[in-house]
Parts: C-alpha cells; sequence; structure tokens
C-alpha cells in the first residue's frame, strides 16, 4: 500500500481474537478488540477528525481561512490537528490540565495551538472556553464533538461496517467505552441494525455518572462522563460497567505482557469489562470491544509502573 497523506492511512484496522488460553474466558467463546491504536494517529477520534474535516469542507463550514477550535482530552485534537495539515487549516485545542502532557506535545508537533483550561472545570470547563475563543476569532469553526451528531455518524459510516465485513452477524455483546459518547452510540445503532439480539454495554471509570456515581477524578483518561450523551436517546442499551483505576491500569499492564498489545488504560478498562461480559454469558459466545488509542500517551501518568 503507497499513500501521499497520513489519512488515507486512517481506518481498516484488524481485530484481535483473545480465546481461553491466556484469559479467563469460557471455553469457545471469544472476545474481539478493534485495534484503533493503529490509526496514524494513534486513535480512533482519527476517523473522527477525517470525517468532521470532510463534511466541513463540502458544506462550506470550513474553508481556507478557517481556524478550527475544540475542546478534547487529546485524542480529537491530535486527529482534527492531522487531518488540518492536508489542508493547511489553522488549530486551537482547549485541554483541561489534568490530561497527559504526551497527548499536547504531539497535538503542538502537529501545529496546533493548546490553551489549558483548570482541571477542577473538567471538560464543561474547556466548552466554555472553546465557545469563548469562537466568538473571538473570525472565521472559527467549533464541531464541539460532545453534542454534534457527525459523531456517531462517524461510526456509523465506518466503524460498524468494518466490524460487520470481519465478523458477519455472529456477535453476542458490544462492550465499549464511553467519553463523548460518539463512538458507542454510532456503532451500537449499526450494529443493532445488523444484529437486533446483540447487548450493549458501556463502560465507564469510577467518577462518571453513568452507573449513577457522582462525578469526580479519575485517572483513566478518553473515558467518563459528566452529562449524558445527547446521542443515547434512541439507544437501548443493556447496561454499564464501572471500572477502578487499579482494574484499568493492572489490565492495560497485563495486555502489555500477555499479548503485546500497547495500549491504553481506556483499553484495559473496556477489556476488563468485556471479561466480566464474557463471564456471565453461555460458552461459544463472541463479544466486541475497541481499543481506542496507544500506550505512549500516558508514560507520564505512570501507564506501566
Amino acid at each position: 500500500m503507497i499513500i501521499t497523506t497520513m489519512t488515507q492511512a486512517i481506518g481498516s484496522t484488524p481485530l484481535f481474537k483473545f480465546t481461553s488460553k491466556d484469559y479467563p474466558i469460557p471455553e469457545k467463546s471469544f472476545i474481539y478488540a478493534k485495534l484503533e491504536h493503529l490509526n496514524p494517529g494513534g486513535s480512533i477520534k482519527d476517523r473522527l477528525g477525517q470525517y468532521l474535516i470532510e463534511e466541513g469542507l463540502k458544506t462550506g463550514k470550513i474553508t481556507p481561512q478557517t481556524t478550527i477550535i475544540e475542546p478534547t482530552a487529546g485524542n480529537t485534537g491530535i486527529a482534527l490537528a492531522l487531518c488540518a495539515r492536508q489542508h493547511d487549516l489553522k488549530t486551537i485545542f482547549v485541554v483541561p490540565q489534568k490530561f497527559s502532557l504526551e497527548k499536547q506535545q504531539i497535538m503542538r508537533a502537529l501545529g496546533a495551538k493548546v490553551i489549558n483550561t483548570p482541571t477542577n472545570q473538567g471538560i464543561k470547563g474547556a466548552i466554555a472556553k472553546s465557545k469563548e475563543l469562537a466568538q473571538s476569532i473570525p472565521h472559527s469553526y467549533l464541531p464541539l464533538q460532545f453534542e454534534n451528531p457527525l459523531n456517531p455518524q462517524t461510526y456509523y459510516h465506518t466503524l460498524g461496517p468494518e466490524i460487520i465485513q470481519d465478523l458477519s452477524t455472529n456477535l453476542t455483546s458490544f462492550v465499549a467505552g464511553i467519553g463523548s459518547g460518539g463512538t458507542f452510540a454510532g456503532t451500537a445503532k449499526y450494529l443493532k441494525e445488523k444484529i437486533p439480539a446483540i447487548r450493549l454495554v458501556g463502560v465507564e471509570p469510577e467518577g462518571s455518572i453513568l452507573n449513577g456515581g457522582e462525578p469526580g477524578p479519575h485517572e483513566i483518561e478518553g473515558i467518563g462522563v459528566e452529562f449524558i450523551p445527547p446521542f443515547f436517546d434512541d439507544l437501548n442499551i443493556d447496561g454499564f460497567e464501572t471500572i477502578t483505576d487499579k482494574e484499568g491500569f493492572d489490565c492495560t499492564r497485563e495486555l502489555a505482557r500477555k499479548s503485546g498489545l500497547l495500549v491504553g488504560s481506556s483499553s484495559g478498562a473496556a477489556f476488563v469489562a468485556a471479561l466480566r461480559e464474557v463471564q456471565r454469558l453461555p460458552n461459544g459466545s463472541q463479544v466486541l470491544t475497541i481499543f481506542p488509542d496507544m500506550a505512549d500517551r500516558y508514560l507520564s501518568k505512570g501507564i506501566y509502573l
């Protein structure tokens, strides 16, 4: 495969098959993980960055004079910056201070300006600051992944079809982390159309509110919500798994040692939840999860210590 831009390498990621050989999976059951950390920007958000910019150009919301502004924990910013390079677009990302230095450095390496907001204001503070900047900067475009319907549409049109192409309609459950909610909602909608009986299970860290808990701090990045994503209105979600920081980080280290998978802690959390799900299902079940990003952007967080 020969490419001329890095965006041409986005998507068509492989699936990793886990069996009872190395993990506590019932005999004849399997867990599959979509290895989204192998996208060129290192995360599943490459799909979103590409989709947002392509749609923005088609609709005229993005022109050569546009400055893209977005609140992000990092991966969406990296993806937008990567895809913006192809069109020589300016990018500004607003990131709460708590998120990893590596992600902020990568955004800057791709030409973006990064503005930090206080940790205690969470992503809501980053959203407010982004809206403020958009009001003062001419020709700005604020995609706002947390409420933009293009977010779930991205995964409905890309990730969902890839999964069905590789696994057909034999899946029992879809288990995935929830941050902005777009990946989960878009993929779940597509899979539900193809496999009506499939179970949908969301994954969150402690300090997220999906299971009725109070919002609070957590070390697992990329998942966890302070408000219910608007994309969930039409989804019949079967349940949520809440994973502790220790469980997520321990599993992340185990995935590296046992399988050579250098993924982030949200992947570890997703795999813990997938193991719980496959263990309560009948033998012969097939569970799909997603590994959203790379471990290298969390080294300063002690992901392997």
